[in-house]
């Protein structure tokens, strides 16, 4: 264990080699790292030890990755991280439909898996960076300083990245923010992501603050070209 770590996180990953490897390097960066070897036995780590982030293999035994980050979304807004061995879209947009916040692809590389458990944790934390304390956009009030949103007076319970692209969009209310712009906003680079991802997440919002997700009045799409938040109605 790494003297007075920065991060906790718990680790859901059956390959003893890598889970080992990969401790060890992130304890040697201050990150107390929990290893959790079953996807049956996560929920009730996580629960007992209330971590910064949980990193979570896809293919676990006793119960997968999708269906624990189901499980874990359904009690908790903690910052998940998906990685999986495999490299299709479909896999990783499932695990964001399920309600990851992140994911990455094996092999990885340690230092960029570091980095991207020292993003979510930030954001988790609300450290991401400057932000107006207060945002109204219509019948959304946003408040950076406790990352709480209230729509139409009822707080709503975003997840990080949830959190992240409501808030960028609430930045830039009126304004069309293209794909590639929230990608950018959200993970550093478009590189490292792929476009359906942000329509995942849009999804997800649009679930939480539209009276009718299928007609949405708040979050608009603008057809071949992005996103636009906007106030609505009241």
């Amino acid at each position: 264990m790494p003297a007075d770590p920065e991060i906790r996180i718990v680790y859901v990953e059956d390959d003893e080699r890598l889970a080992r490897l990969t401790t060890q390097y992130l304890n040697a960066h201050r990150v107390e790292v929990t290893l959790v070897t079953r996807g049956d036995l996560a929920l009730a780590e996580v629960q007992r030890v209330h971590p910064d982030v949980v990193l979570l293999d896809l293919m676990l035994p006793g119960a997968d990755g999708i269906e624990v980050c189901r499980q874990l979304r359904s009690r908790s807004d903690v910052p998940i991280i998906m990685v999986t061995a495999r490299t299709e879209e479909a896999d990783r947009v499932l695990g964001l439909e399920g309600g990851a916040d992140d994911y990455v692809s094996k092999p990885f590389q340690s230092r960029e898996l570091l980095a991207r458990i020292r993003a979510q944790a930030r954001r988790g934390r609300g450290e991401s960076g400057p932000r107006a304390e207060r945002i109204e956009v219509g019948a959304i009030v946003i408040d950076a300083t406790s990352m709480e949103v209230t729509v139409r007076g009822v707080l709503t319970t975003l997840t990080t990245i949830e959190f992240s692209l409501l808030h960028a969009l609430a930045q830039r209310a009126g304004r069309v923010l293209a794909r590639e712009q929230l990608l950018q906003l959200l993970h550093g680079t478009a590189d490292e992501a792929f476009d359906r991802s942000i329509d995942v997440v849009v999804s997800r919002v649009r679930a939480k603050i539209e009276e009718d997700p299928r007609t949405p009045r708040l979050l608009k799409t603008i057809r071949g070209v992005g996103y636009m938040l906007t106030p609505g109605e009241k």
